[in-house]
C-alpha cells in the first residue's frame, strides 16, 4: 500500500453524491477510485475519471481497493459491510451504522476476524456549532450542565416517495437524525442511565417516524433530543444550561448547504458559521451576555482520521464501541416509545 488509499464508494444517492464523494475527492491521501452505482452517467457528470461498477461484489474483490464506503439504504448497511470486510477491505459505514444492535455486533465481529479498520460516519462531530458548545462545556464556562437541548427541526410538510420516508427497515427520522444527536450527546456526557422516547407520524400520509422527542436521564442532568418535520420557525440547534450560565445557538452548521450547492471542501471560508451563539453567564453576581463566534467545522477531519488509522495505525474516528453505544440507545428508544415508558440502559 502506498500513501494514497483507493476508495470504493458504494451508493451514489444523496448521501454518496453530496457528502462522501466530495469529501473523499478533496482529502489528501485518498483517491475516489470506484463508485458502485447503476447510473454511470450520473457519476461521470461529477467525476469523469472514476470507474463505475454495477455490482458491489466486484469492488470488494478488487485488491486495488483499500477502503470501502457504504452509503446505501440503511437496511443494506450490515450485509454490505460484512461482505467488504470479508474480502479484506477497510470499511466506513454511513450512519446509522446498522438497523439493529444485533447487526452491529455481527459487523464488528467480522472486522475483528478480518483484522480491518471499521468506523461509522458521524460527521456531525465536526459541526461548527457542536465544536463550539463542546469547547464551552469542556472549559467550564457554563459550570455543571443541568439541561442540554439538541434540536434538528425541519419544515417538510409533504411526504416524498423515497425509502427514507417509507416503511422499509431503517426508514424515518429516528434512524436519519437521532444517530447524530445521540452520538453528540454521548460524546459530551457518556451513556445515560435511561431513555424515554416518543416517536410519532404527524404528517398526512406519513408512513415512517417524522417526529421524535427523547429524554436521556443522567444522575443529575437531563438531555433532550428533538426533531420534527413541521417546524417552520424555531431554528433552535443547541441550548445548554448550567450552574454558571447558558449557551443558546440557532441555525445549522453550513457545511451541508455548501456541499449541496457544489462547494469544495477546504475552500476559503469552509465550515465558518455566520450565526454566532449567545452566552449568558453569571459574572460575580452580574449576568453577562455576549456573542460567541463558532469554531470552524470541517467534515474532512473524519476522513483524515480514517486515513491515518489505515496508513499509520492511529485510532479510527468513531470506534466500534462508540457505534455500539449509539445503536443501543437507538434500539432502546424504539422500545421506550412502543411501551410508553422509560427504559433503563
Amino acid at each position: 500500500m502506498d500513501n494514497t488509499l483507493n476508495v470504493a464508494l458504494v451508493g451514489y444517492g444523496f448521501v454518496g453524491k453530496v457528502f462522501h464523494a466530495p469529501l473523499i475527492a478533496h482529502m489528501p491521501g485518498m483517491r475516489l477510485h470506484t463508485v458502485v452505482s447503476r447510473d454511470a452517467g450520473k457519476v461521470h457528470l461529477d467525476h469523469p475519471q472514476v470507474r463505475v461498477l454495477a455490482d458491489p461484489q466486484d469492488a470488494f474483490a478488487d485488491s486495488a481497493i483499500d477502503l470501502v464506503v457504504v452509503a446505501t439504504p440503511n437496511e443494506t448497511h450490515a450485509p454490505l459491510a460484512i461482505a467488504a470486510l470479508a474480502q479484506g477491505r477497510h470499511v466506513v459505514v454511513d450512519k446509522p451504522f446498522t438497523v439493529t444492535l444485533a447487526e452491529a455486533e455481527q459487523v464488528i465481529a467480522q472486522a475483528h476476524t478480518s483484522g480491518r479498520c471499521l468506523s461509522v460516519f458521524q460527521n456531525r462531530r465536526w459541526d461548527a456549532d457542536f465544536l463550539t458548545v463542546r469547547r464551552l462545556i469542556d472549559e467550564g464556562m457554563l459550570g455543571e450542565i443541568m439541561e442540554f437541548h439538541s434540536h434538528f427541526d425541519r419544515f417538510r410538510p409533504t411526504v416524498v416517495d423515497r425509502w427514507r420516508e417509507s416503511t422499509a427497515p431503517g426508514g424515518g427520522l429516528w434512524y436519519d437524525l437521532v444517530p447524530h444527536l445521540v452520538d453528540q450527546a454521548l460524546q459530551l456526557f457518556g451513556l445515560p442511565e435511561a431513555i424515554f422516547a416518543d416517536l410519532a407520524q404527524q404528517r398526512a400520509g406519513a408512513r415512517a417516524t417524522d417526529y421524535f422527542h427523547a429524554q436521556l436521564r443522567y444522575p443529575r442532568h437531563r438531555v433532550h433530543l428533538h426533531a420534527g418535520s413541521l417546524v417552520a420557525a424555531s431554528g433552535l440547534r443547541f441550548a445548554a444550561h448550567g450552574t454558571r450560565g447558558s449557551f443558546v445557538k440557532h441555525g445549522l452548521d453550513p457545511q451541508e448547504d455548501s456541499l449541496r450547492a457544489g462547494g469544495k471542501p477546504g475552500e476559503p471560508g469552509w465550515g465558518v458559521d455566520p450565526s454566532p451563539g449567545q452566552l449568558t453567564v453569571d459574572d460575580q453576581g452580574t449576568m453577562r451576555v455576549e456573542s460567541v463566534e463558532s469554531v470552524p467545522g470541517d467534515y474532512r477531519q473524519y476522513y483524515a482520521a480514517m486515513r491515518d488509522a489505515i496508513l499509520h495505525g492511529g485510532p479510527v474516528p468513531v470506534s466500534s464501541d462508540e457505534a455500539l453505544d449509539v445503536m443501543r440507545v437507538i434500539e432502546l428508544g424504539i422500545r421506550s416509545s412502543a411501551e410508553r415508558r422509560e427504559v433503563s440502559l
